[in-house]
């Protein structure tokens, strides 16, 4: 019974762990305005989501809605907690592709691309249509 608990400790010391991708983490959007937390999607943890964490104009009993969502039923849920990047494939290391992110100041959802710079900021890049938008976000601290 020892020689196999010391089998298996061995094996799991050997096993390399995964790390972390470093677009995870928490961050700062462009301008300040919130803080996103990145992490693997719970339903596919292959892809990366994001989540809203902090909004500079939430005050206290009094949170942000999803107003503007095209969708009805969406409008009256909390922006701080909702999943508003997902889907994201990974390239490589620091860099992922094929995911969406939904900006609830216009309703609208792009389809788009992230990747660490190397300064380690977050580049963010997303289109609908011909209409295309980039922001670089910064480490929360």
């Amino acid at each position: 019974m020892r020689k196999l608990i010391l089998a298996a400790a061995f094996l799991l010391a050997a096993t390399p762990a995964l790390a972390a991708d470093p677009v995870e983490g928490d961050w700062l959007v462009q301008g300040g305005s919130a803080k996103v937390r990145i992490s693997p999607c719970a339903a596919k943890p292959d892809r990366m989501c994001g989540v809203f964490t902090w909004l500079k104009s939430e005050k206290p009993g009094q949170p942000l809605l999803d107003a503007n969502n095209p969708n009805p039923k969406l409008r009256g849920q909390r922006l701080v907690g909702s999943t508003f990047i997902r889907d994201f494939r990974r390239v490589e290391t620091g860099r992922w592709t094929g995911g969406k992110i939904y900006d609830p100041e216009e309703g609208k959802t792009y389809d788009s691309k992230i990747r660490i710079n190397p300064d380690g900021t977050l580049k963010l890049e997303g289109c609908v249509l011909v209409i295309c938008q980039k922001q670089t976000w910064t480490r929360a601290r």
